[in-house]
C-alpha cells in the first residue's frame, strides 16, 4: 500500500523493542527490525528482521541506502541489564563505549536518511545521586551527578541528540523510561532487572517457609511501569507536536520490601528474605508524570498488582518450560 508508514525499530530483538514492533504492525505500519540478536522469547513480527552490529555505520548505512524512505526510528539498541550489570562497575568500559557508539550511529543515520522522527529512551538513571526523590522531575536533571555509567551514556545521548535537532534538524522525541516490566523482558543470565530477578526467585521457590536473597535491606524505593502502559506513552509521544523532554514511569513508589509483598501475594507463597550485599543503586527514585499527562494525557492503566502477577505468569511459564 502506498500510504503505508515506515519504520525503523532498532533493538527489536529485545523486551521493548520486540513490544513496539508489535504495535507499529497492528496500527498498519511497515516496521524492520534491526538488532544485534535474535529475540529471545518469541519471533519479532517484522515484516524484515536484519542482525547487525549497529556499532559499524557503513555496514548499516549500506544496509538502509536502498530501501526506500522511513517514516520513523526508534531506538532501543544498548548494552545493559540490571542493578547488579549496570552499578557493579565490572561493565562499564564496554556499557558505555557500545551505548554512546550506538546512539551517535543512529543519530547520524536519521539525519543521512531524512528520517521524519526518532524516539530515544532516555533512562531514570539520568537524575542524579545526590537528590533521593520519590518524584523526579524532567527539570531537575541539573546539575548533573547521575550514579553509574549508564545513566551519564543516557544524559550525554539526550544532549548529542538535541544538538542534531538544533544543527541538522532532526525530529527527535525523547523520554525518560522508569523500569519497565511484563512478560518478555530479561529474568535470568545477569542483565535481569531487580522485578524479574525477584519474581524468578518466588517463582523457584518449591516448599512452604524457604529463604530468597534479596540484595540491600529492602527499603529501596522504586516504580515500576507495564510494558503496554509505556508503548501506549510512546505512541503519544510520536504522534504530537510535544519535543520536550517526559518521564515514561509509574506515579506510585514501592520499595523492594513491598513489591515482595505483592509477589506474596500474586504468588500464593509463604516465603522468608535473607538481605545481603551487593549493588543497589540509588536509594530513592520515584517518577513525576505531571508534564506527559499535561501535554499528552496519558496516565498508566495498570496497577502494580496487575503488572506483577502478569509478569509473574510469564516467568512461572518459562520456567516450567525450560524444567520440561
Amino acid at each position: 500500500m502506498k500510504n503505508t508508514k515506515r519504520a525503523i525499530v532498532f533493538g527489536a530483538g529485545g523486551f521493548i523493542g520486540s513490544y513496539l514492533t508489535k504495535r507499529l504492525k497492528s496500527e498498519g505500519y511497515y516496521v524492520l527490525g534491526i538488532s544485534s540478536k535474535l529475540p529471545q522469547f518469541s519471533k519479532c513480527p517484522s515484516d524484515e528482521f536484519i542482525i547487525l552490529d549497529i556499532k559499524n555505520y557503513d555496514l548499516v548505512y549500506k544496509a538502509l541506502e536502498h530501501r526506500g524512505h522511513f517514516d520513523e526510528v526508534y531506538n532501543f539498541a544498548a548494552n545493559t541489564g540490571g542493578a547488579t550489570y549496570i552499578n557493579s562497575g565490572e561493565n562499564d568500559a564496554d556499557s558505555f563505549s557500545d551505548s554512546i557508539i550506538i546512539n551517535i550511529n543512529i543519530a547520524k543515520l536519521c539525519v543521512a536518511l531524512k528520517v521524519n522522527s526518532l524516539f530515544f529512551p532516555s533512562s531514570a538513571c539520568v537524575y542524579s545521586k545526590i537528590n533521593n526523590s520519590t518524584q523526579c522531575i524532567e527539570s531537575e536533571v541539573y546539575p548533573a551527578y547521575p550514579d553509574n555509567e549508564y545513566g551519564w551514556v543516557k544524559l550525554l545521548s539526550e544532549r548529542m541528540y538535541e544538538s542534531h535537532r538544533r544543527n541538522y534538524g532532526l525530529n527527535v522525541k525523547i523520554a525518560r523510561l522508569h523500569s519497565i516490566v511484563g512478560p518478555e523482558s530479561q529474568w535470568r543470565g545477569g542483565k535481569e532487572k531487580a522485578h524479574s530477578a525477584l519474581a524468578r526467585k518466588v517463582v523457584m521457590i518449591k516448599k512452604y517457609g524457604e529463604t530468597i536473597d534479596v540484595i540491600g535491606n529492602g527499603e529501596q524505593i522504586r516504580t515500576f511501569l507495564y510494558i503496554d502502559d509505556c508503548i501506549d506513552a510512546i505512541r503519544l509521544l510520536m504522534q504530537s507536536d510535544v519535543n520536550e523532554i517526559v518521564n515514561i514511569g509509574s506515579p506510585t513508589p514501592i520499595s523492594i520490601n513491598q513489591y515482595i509483598y505483592v509477589l506474596r501475594v500474586v504468588s500464593g507463597k509463604t516465603f522468608s528474605v535473607n538481605h545481603i550485599e551487593g549493588p543497589t543503586g540509588i536509594t530513592t527514585r520515584g517518577c513525576s508524570i505531571d508534564k506527559i499527562q499535561s501535554l499528552l494525557g496519558w496516565y498508566p492503566k495498570i496497577d502494580i498488582t496487575e503488572s506483577t502477577k502478569l509478569t509473574y505468569d510469564w516467568i512461572k511459564s518459562q520456567i516450567e518450560k525450560t524444567n520440561g
